[in-house]
């Protein structure tokens, strides 16, 4: 099982643990990735709604880096995973257009895009290709009395042609990890919405009312901790959760103990065994100390 592995900006910027909890997780797993090389942003779509044609030339270039490799691309976000899925899926499918940007690639890098590679996030490779019950066997230290939520945010599900791995409307596959995992999922109804990250930029005041009622529903619910595949919402729920306490406290009275927000591979290595430093942990905003000691 061998993928090429795209970080995507994130997890090799603003979210580092991200990438070192990653790259803990497929080694223990036995999951053989190689990482591209010069590879370049996603754009997450705010390129593609200025130039079109830029987008799909730039992820065209990390598609036919790929393809070249002769292996499917693996990213650990969601927001690169609807982006860089997206325009795959539309250069597969549109012929004409595919040789519309391969003119373009072939000129700024003598690479050529034939449409053969998929993308495929950790968490569909996990669910789809690795094998639940293959990693059951793997974890080592189950996440039992664990209540974990959650947050799948909006890439990773939309559009449902573009990804074609859940169902937008009612995922199920973070439940079915974290169920493997030892512990056990929570219900809410903002699981599948958006986290603000994007409106920040715009509304503060409504980005951050959308963190709190996420993160304000997941106490409710009665959860420990949230896991998302996205560091964008991750940066967003963590980050902002102290600035969103009086939008939580709308949703959620108890307000004292604040949320630890985890990347999909920190819970990942968390039950294979590996300790909070080991998964950079300790970048977090919100403190995941408690957590760790409920644990080990």
């Amino acid at each position: 099982m061998k993928y090429a592995y795209y970080p995507g900006c994130a997890a090799k910027g603003a979210a580092p643990e991200l990438h070192q909890a990653t790259m803990k997780v497929v080694e223990r797993l036995g999951i053989e990735v190689v990482e591209l090389e010069n590879f370049n942003c996603c754009g997450a779509g705010v390129i593609t709604e200025a130039d079109p044609d830029l987008a799909y030339t730039l992820n065209a270039k990390t598609l036919a880096t790929a393809e070249a490799m002769g292996l499917s691309i693996m990213t650990v976000c969601g927001t690169c995973q609807g982006t860089l899925g997206g325009v795959n899926k539309l250069l597969q499918k549109d012929e004409a257009l595919r040789n519309k940007i391969n003119i373009a690639l072939k000129q700024t890098t003598g690479l050529e895009y034939h449409g053969t590679v998929s993308v495929k996030h950790l968490q569909w490779i996990l669910v789809k290709d690795y094998g639940l019950d293959k990693l059951e066997k793997a974890v080592t230290h189950p996440l039992t009395d664990l209540a974990i939520a959650p947050f799948y945010g909006c890439y990773i599900l939309r559009p449902e042609s573009a990804t074609g791995f859940d169902n937008w409307e009612n995922p199920q596959s973070l439940e079915r990890l974290i169920k493997t995992l030892g512990a056990a999922p929570v219900p809410y109804e903002g699981r599948t919405k958006c986290c603000g990250f994007p409106v920040f930029l715009e509304k503060e005041e409504i980005a951050l009312q959308m963190v709190g009622s996420r993160v304000g529903e997941a106490k409710v619910a009665g959860a420990h901790a949230m896991v998302t595949p996205c560091p964008l919402c991750h940066l967003s729920l963590d980050i902002y959760q102290d600035r969103a306490l009086e939008k939580i406290k709308v949703v959620a009275e108890d307000t004292a103990a604040p949320m630890p927000i985890l990347h999909l591979p920190q819970l990942l290595g968390l039950a294979l065994g590996f300790s909070s430093e080991e998964l950079g942990m300790k970048r977090h905003f919100v403190a995941t100390d408690a957590l760790s000691e409920k644990i080990f």
